[in-house]
């Protein structure tokens, strides 16, 4: 099985090559803002235009916006915008054109309709205070040294690493790896390479291949298993706060920069912004390696994960919650499962998401028309079940993998619901374009071959 990975590296640059890195950043954001500008001019030209009643044939010709045609009408202007074009690498400017290019595609399909989400605004220009710097190397020299501890990149040369980088040395020596691109990018305070690898990966089997758990998460806990074990959510945000707000206080107490005025930040003012963005990346850091220990084991464990399909963003809208959900990382726990179960061999099921997980009894299936979010334990009128109200919610979830029939392996979509499902009723099922609906009543046979299924149950 291919698949495309990445790998991650921190680097230990010296004076010298931080700012090779830094010119290279510096390269891309010039090219970026060059023809951004020329993008504008164009534009703003045909629209005074059409003010004056030109017809569209006489307008002034339109500038395509697909990465050849940058790249082309910038290699015509390099000698007279940036004569120092021959001091970086070509996979400088390619990197700015290219970010413009998928910018100016993804605001014309969210324009469009195309692109689903929220609105995609138009392409801005990068500041060299405020963007982060960057550079991405799709061809030339990229190769790891033998002793695991250096890369090499075009035009930047040796650099090392922070780490050993022995498990893609590995595969690469294997023949079952092979690297795409390369990205260097500051990141925290801290340089760190990123390579995307084309892996050939070996098919796996779950430990527990018939084993399924329903993963609820929450704030309280991180998540509860089906299994009965919370998971406690360490809550870095929370715990780093103190620390956070006195970097943020001594920071507005230097003299930083105004762009009214034009003035340039202090030197205390730069190294205590140095300090407040480590304190952020710490907790970032500590966030990322907590959710990859617990996604991992769950798909190299269990043959079948439940979650559900949360409105992270709806939810987000609560300011008093706000926090401690982004804290938590709802979004990233889904996504870090919808690949890991492929990897290993399991399969993500994504319930609905006006499925009553909480709000269903566990025990008898009776379900309650409101249960509120100070009630942490669930009392069922009907049979008597009293339970905690995040351990109901996840052995809901894993009801659902028996009681629907799925086939293939793979995360499952949600059906796109715009309301919530009716508690009176059978069945509650919304059709997507090429996507079959599961009820109770049955089973409908895929639009276009597709082997995904949507689990739907009705209150």
């Amino acid at each position: 099985m291919k698949t495309i990975q990445a790998y991650r590296y921190a680097l230990d640059l010296n004076p010298g090559q931080e700012r090779d890195v830094l010119a290279h950043a510096g390269a891309a954001r010039v090219a970026h803002n060059w023809a951004l500008a020329r993008v504008k001019a164009v534009m703003d030209q045909r629209a005074a235009e059409r003010t004056y009643g030109v017809p569209d044939e006489l307008l002034t010709p339109s500038l395509s916006w697909s990465l050849p045609a940058l790249r082309k009408a910038w290699n015509s202007a390099k000698p007279q915008v940036a004569p120092w074009w021959g001091e970086v690498s070509k996979e400088a400017f390619n990197t700015g054109l290219d970010a413009l290019a998928r910018g100016l595609k993804n605001w014309t399909d969210s324009r469009t309709g195309k692109r689903a989400g929220r609105p995609v605004g138009f392409p801005r220009f990068k500041s060299r205070r405020r963007a982060t710097p960057g550079v991405r190397f799709t061809t030339g020299a990229i190769r790891m040294e033998p002793d695991r501890m250096h890369v090499v990149l075009p035009r930047l040369g040796r650099l090392k690493l922070h780490e050993s980088a022995r498990k893609l040395a590995r595969r690469l020596d294997n023949g079952t790896a092979r690297i795409m691109s390369a990205t260097v990018r500051r990141d925290g305070g801290r340089w760190h390479v990123a390579f995307t690898v084309e892996v050939e990966r070996a098919e796996r089997v779950p430990a527990r291949p018939d084993s399924v758990v329903g993963v609820d998460v929450g704030i309280k806990h991180l998540a509860v298993l089906s299994t009965g074990e919370m998971v406690p959510n360490p809550r870095h945000m929370a715990t780093a706060q103190a620390r956070l707000r006195a970097l943020g206080r001594a920071l507005s107490r230097k003299t930083g920069p105004d762009r009214r005025t034009g003035r340039r930040p202090s030197k205390r003012w730069e190294r205590a912004a140095a300090r407040l963005g480590r304190a952020h990346a710490r907790v970032a850091n500590l966030r990322r390696d907590g959710l990859h220990k617990l996604t991992t084991r769950l798909a190299t464990t269990h043959g079948t994960v439940v979650v559900e399909d949360l409105n992270v963003t709806g939810m987000l809208a609560n300011r008093r919650l706000a926090r401690h959900i982004a804290d938590a990382g709802f979004a990233e726990i889904r996504r870090q499962l919808a690949y890991k179960t492929g990897w290993n061999g399991g399969r993500l099921l994504i319930a609905d998401r006006w499925y009553p997980s909480s709000k269903t009894c566990s025990g008898c299936g009776a379900a309650k028309a409101k249960l509120s979010l100070a009630v942490r334990e669930y009392h069922c009128e009907a049979c008597g079940l009293v339970i905690d109200r995040d351990c109901n919610a996840s052995l809901n979830l894993a009801a659902l993998a028996a009681e629907f029939s799925t086939t293939g392996s793979g995360p499952v979509a949600g059906r796109g619901a715009d309301q919530k499902t009716r508690i009176r009723g059978q069945v509650a099922v919304k059709r997507q374009p090429g996507t079959a609906s599961i009820g109770q009543t049955g089973t409908v046979p895929p639009q276009g071959g597709t082997t995904n299924r949507v689990l739907t149950k009705a209150h």
